[in-house]
């Protein structure tokens, strides 16, 4: 069982949306957290582009890096710039990836045009999640 550690910066959307679907493509073979450098609470948008996509993460929560300080990851996947920079030290054989997506918490516009941008981030998130599976945990 690999224990998979997904880190960005405020732990809302791009790193909830990639333990969502870490979680799907791996299932009994990972373990998957998320964290932020800072906590600021899950994005209702991200809970409901993952419905959308039958995959439920109303029930996570926003956790910060430090909670996690103690368990042996295999893998920190940072999800954006600022948390690669600013990834803490995890010891042993951790293996770190990373992947700078957009951030969709970030889009201007209509309504629609927003939930747009969630869904294309989502979409680019999920086909990552996919591959990381395929070639890491499978």
């Amino acid at each position: 069982m690999k224990n998979i550690l997904v880190l960005c910066t405020g732990n809302s959307c791009r790193s909830q949306i990639a333990e969502g679907y870490l979680r799907y493509f791996a299932g009994d073979k990972a373990n998957v957290y998320s964290a932020g450098i800072e906590t600021h609470g899950v994005n209702p948008k991200a809970v409901e582009v993952m419905a959308e996509d039958h995959i439920d993460i109303s029930g996570h929560t926003s956790n910060h890096v430090d909670e996690y300080m103690a368990l042996p990851f295999d893998f920190v996947i940072t999800v954006c710039d600022n948390a690669n920079e600013a990834c803490p030290f995890f010891p042993g054989k951790v293996k770190r990836f990373h992947q700078n997506f957009p951030d969709p918490a970030k889009a201007k516009g209509t309504p629609e045009e927003i939930m747009d941008e969630f869904r294309r981030v989502r979409d680019m998130i999920r086909t990552y999640a996919a591959d990381f599976v395929s070639g890491h945990i499978a």
